[in-house]
């Protein structure tokens, strides 16, 4: 059979997105061994299984059980519009991305980290994320391939503490998941770069490198006066999944705490909605699919209904499209319903042009500012477009 499509998240084996024909019981405990449960067979390209659902099934299915999850909205409470925090987002994040590339420079060379140097910048994400969480959350997809690890971080912190308030967390128990979400992935600085950032599949011996990160990062933490427990267990653990099939510890079930298993959902997310040197990043709507369809084994799904609550199906700064042809931007979570988000249209397929930018509400009827529905969800580059230059737009 020909391997389309892997189950699982790509951090957590060896193959991350590989596309290869089957040709030995070897192959296929390595993938079992590995805790991928399901697979997607290209059946144009290898063999067939008449007893399995075809794809289209799969998808429609999954959809039904995440509009039926989410049937009742998060309940936000924002004290300024996407608009007047946008600017001061998008100096938190500028500031964030320099104290974490400074922070994980200092571990490459051998030094130690220091809290003072992360406590503001969980102090200055909190307070955008309380004051309207998706200007930061709308700008969390803007990565650069060379600085992913660094932005990763940024963007697992943000997540991590927007999470935290959608499930009422508060006061320390946010700051200390902020914290963990911002040093998580600092081992990563005793990967080779030639390992960390190679574009293809990874031998074993590699991903045994890659799988060290999580207890390098737990050291260096460990010499960090002023830690707490919370950081030290999310670097540690967050690659440990449900069923047992992570690292480095092969926890399972209640040995995973509730925190780590926040920042195991929130690691993945942004990883695979980002660009990297190794796959194509996949829209946001896609990818909380994708993770509903691991959950049942990786993931605590309560807490993962929690999260797409937390950002919604269709996150701020999402580019979709309408059934009218329109593209557009996603600029606010709608609180009546997460699948009739408001966004600004300015694109039309059907013509292939941009045309004059206008807000939509998809919660409203035809002829009070909506009338329209999403279709599906796009990547960018598929029409030459940047949602972000059309998210504040007049």
């Amino acid at each position: 059979m020909f391997v389309q499509e892997l189950c699982g998240d790509w951090m957590s084996h060896p193959f991350w997105r590989a596309q290869f024909k089957l040709s030995s019981d070897a192959e296929l405990r390595r993938i079992a061994d590995s805790g991928i449960q399901h697979v997607y067979i290209d059946t144009d390209r290898g063999l067939d299984d008449v007893e399995a659902v075809a794809a289209d099934e799969v998808k429609a299915s999954v959809e039904r059980e995440i509009v039926a999850a989410l049937s009742e909205p998060d309940d936000k409470v924002l004290r300024v519009s996407v608009r007047e925090e946008m600017s001061r987002a998008r100096k938190v994040h500028e500031q964030a991305h320099k104290v974490v590339r400074s922070m994980m420079g200092d571990v490459r060379l051998g030094k130690a980290v220091s809290l003072e140097d992360a406590e503001p910048v969980v102090e200055a994400i909190t307070g955008s994320v309380l004051r309207n969480s998706g200007a930061l959350l709308g700008l969390i997809g803007i990565k650069n391939k060379d600085d992913y690890t660094f932005l990763h971080s940024v963007s697992v912190c943000t997540l991590m503490i927007a999470f935290g308030r959608s499930l009422g967390l508060a006061g320390e128990d946010l700051r200390q998941g902020g914290i963990g979400g911002l040093l998580h992935d600092l081992g990563k600085m005793k990967v080779p770069d030639e390992v960390l950032n190679k574009p293809g599949r990874l031998t074993d011996a590699e991903f045994e490198l890659i799988k060290r990160h999580p207890g390098d990062g737990h050291a260096v933490l460990l010499e960090t006066p002023g830690i707490e427990a919370v950081p030290l267990d999310i670097t540690r653990h967050h690659h440990e999944r449900l069923d047992g099939s992570g690292y480095p510890d092969r926890l399972a079930g209640d040995a995973i705490s509730p925190m780590v298993r926040m920042a195991a959902i929130v690691d993945v997310y942004d990883a695979i909605t980002a660009d990297r040197c190794y796959h194509k990043g996949m829209p946001a709507a896609e990818a909380l699919r994708k993770m509903w369809e691991w959950s049942s084994a990786h993931f605590d799904q309560k807490l993962l209904q929690a999260f797409m609550r937390c950002v919604g199906i269709y996150p701020v700064g999402s580019l979709v499209r309408l059934e009218s042809g329109r593209l557009g931007v996603v600029t606010e979570q709608n609180e009546g319903s997460l699948l009739t988000p408001r966004l600004r249209v300015f694109f039309s397929t059907k013509s292939n042009g941009y045309i004059k930018p206008e807000l939509l509400d998809l919660g409203r009827k035809l002829g009070h500012g909506g009338g329209d529905r999403i279709v599906s969800a796009e990547v960018p580059e598929k029409w030459g477009v940047d949602p972000q230059r059309f998210l504040l737009a007049e």
